[in-house]
């Protein structure tokens, strides 16, 4: 991917929003020149389907494709391949998937790039829902603290060949310090202040969550729901420069 210099290309809109696809795409065309990528999400995706991946492509916009591939390993190299055709620009599969999962995609991944002669995509691994605590995993069976299975699967990701990770800001200093500088880290669960019936649990600020090493903040409805969406997002743009600014974590 090209380079991530300027706040705005750091954030990743997440486009899951209505029925309609003309209602998603009108913000694309709003938003387009005042965010980086534009997440296609599940809710999306199943609305609308492949054709809203060719129509942020047609108006020029970059796709993270947010379906987190969880199946055996050749399933999800597969549907990596198919991730290429459709000239995203990252995507991600859960890194619970395991080391193999994980290793034969991103093969799948560069080999199909290279026939195509395009660069590849980001392959990105989950880490932790932000949407789960620690309480939340002790209750499915995990013996560990979110930001230490956090920890453990980046460490695989990385092992296993993924470009980054998905994680909450608040591991991101310590996954930024123990993957090293190259790893790219997107955190979702971005906010500024409380949102009434938020179902996310590990968040942060802009700045924070710059602050805590990540390269690319993952932004729904802070931006969405504002009253004037465009500010919205020059306001966090410009929020994420002062914050690299004063970065003391290794940067990508």
């Amino acid at each position: 991917m090209s380079s991530i210099d300027s706040g705005k290309d750091r954030i990743i809109f997440a486009l899951d929003t209505g029925e309609r696809l003309e209602e998603a795409l009108r913000l694309v065309d709003l938003l387009k020149d005042h965010v980086g990528l534009f997440k296609v999400g599940k809710e999306s995706f199943t609305h609308f389907g492949p054709p809203i991946l060719s129509e942020i492509a047609a108006r020029g916009g970059k796709v993270f494709l947010d379906l987190k591939f969880h199946d055996i390993p050749n399933t999800v190299a597969r549907a990596g391949e198919a991730a290429v055709r459709w000239g995203v620009s990252m995507f991600n599969v859960h890194a619970a998937g395991g080391r193999e999962m994980m290793g034969q995609t991103v093969a799948a991944v560069r080999k199909a790039s290279e026939d195509r002669g395009t660069a590849p995509p980001l392959v990105l691994a989950v880490t932790v829902l932000t949407s789960l605590s620690s309480e939340d995993l002790r209750e499915v069976g995990f013996g560990e603290t979110a930001d230490r299975l956090a920890m453990r699967l980046a460490v695989l990701a990385r092992d296993a060949g993924a470009d980054g990770v998905v994680c909450s800001a608040r591991e991101a200093r310590a996954i930024r310090l123990a993957c090293g500088p190259g790893f790219v880290l997107v955190t979702p669960g971005i906010r500024w202040d409380a949102v009434s019936g938020d179902d996310q649990k590990r968040v942060e600020t802009p700045a924070g969550a710059i602050e805590a090493g990540a390269d690319y903040l993952v932004v729904g409805r802070p931006i969405r729901t504002a009253k004037d969406p465009v500010d919205a997002a020059r306001r966090i743009g410009e929020e994420i420069d002062r914050a690299l600014e004063g970065r003391t974590v290794p940067d990508r």
